[in-house]
């Protein structure tokens, strides 16, 4: 997996969310409590997806195949889209389904410390958890917003993890509060209310993994100090005069795929085009590592042509 933190920030939520299960579904036993039901379902279903991320990033580690000749990179992707499905369902739907039950059929809470002591314990070992996905987010985020982050980051374990953890806190909060005002007036309807404002949380979160992870499987071009460091180091000046036209794609977090029509002088031989070709591909790995697999094609640059439409305008 990309970097070391990513595996550590998924391998402390897997903890922190198993310990939280256990605990939420023994204080359901003795309390009643559909927030603690929900609330078990829902750190049970975290620590599923955390292993799912898991899963993919040591799938994805296999060599390339004649069937798979680009290799495997993209499994991290599925399996992050797998994680919002089951966030979806698993969590977000039966907290929901929950919640409605509570409402309709509202009971009070028995045993009321049960519920308030697992929740703050909860939260203390969530807010470990999300404090440790924010210090290994801030190594890979630089100067970006905390949303362009989740918006642009190629590599989706962090992202998922910051948005589970982050969930999981609210939620928290929600339970706490539902749990709390249902002691306070014995009215077990808040509890009830308290586990539909769950539900509704988790699934505005897995709807927004679902949208950031298909636009990874769709296949997402390099980010723009990326495509810019590409051409810079591309262009020589002498043999290489220009790029034609160019496209990236990542074939995984840490692969970056990078063809390329350039532009070469109409006299230049094929042993000087071929040795320019070599030391462009060398630059261009210089200055992006992860771009791997680079095919550039030699071409005349003809303005004329471009006019017409035949040869795409050099960038």
């Amino acid at each position: 997996m990309s970097a070391s933190g990513g595996t550590k920030a998924i391998v402390a939520a897997l903890g922190a969310n198993l310990a939280i299960a256990v605990a939420k579904f023994v204080a359901f036993a003795f309390s009643g409590s559909s927030s603690m039901l929900a609330e078990g379902v829902h750190s049970l279903a975290d620590s599923g997806n955390q292993g799912l991320l898991l899963l993919g990033g040591k799938k994805a580690k296999r060599e390339a195949t004649p069937e798979h000749p680009f290799g495997y990179g993209r499994e991290r992707y599925i399996y992050a889209f797998l994680v919002s499905i089951v966030l979806f369902s698993v969590g977000g739907m039966f907290a929901i389904y929950e919640g409605y039950e509570k409402i309709k059929h509202p009971h009070a809470i028995e045993s009321w410390y049960w519920p308030v002591g697992v929740l703050v314990f909860a939260i203390i070992a969530e807010s470990v958890s999300f404090r440790t996905a924010i210090k290994e987010s801030n190594v890979t985020r630089g100067t970006q917003s905390w949303k362009e982050f989740i918006r642009r980051a190629k590599a989706p374990e962090l992202p998922v993890v910051l948005l589970e953890d982050f969930g999981a806190l609210i939620g928290l909060v929600l339970a706490l509060g539902g749990v709390g005002i249902a002691v306070a007036t014995g009215n077990g309807v808040w509890d009830g209310i308290g586990t539909l404002c769950i539900g509704l949380l988790l699934i505005v979160i897995a709807l927004v993994l679902a949208a950031e992870t298909k636009s990874l499987l769709l296949g997402e071009s390099a980010g723009a100090e990326d495509v810019k460091k590409i051409k810079a180091a591309v262009v020589d000046g002498e043999v290489v005069t220009g790029i034609i036209h160019m496209r990236t794609l990542h074939l995984g977090p840490e692969e970056l795929l990078v063809a390329a029509k350039i532009a070469v002088e109409h006299d230049d031989t094929a042993a000087e085009v071929a040795e320019a070709i070599n030391a462009a591909e060398a630059r261009i790995r210089e200055a992006v590592p992860i771009a791997r697999v680079i095919y550039l094609e030699p071409d005349i640059y003809s303005a004329s042509a471009a006019a017409a439409g035949t040869n795409p305008a050099k960038d």
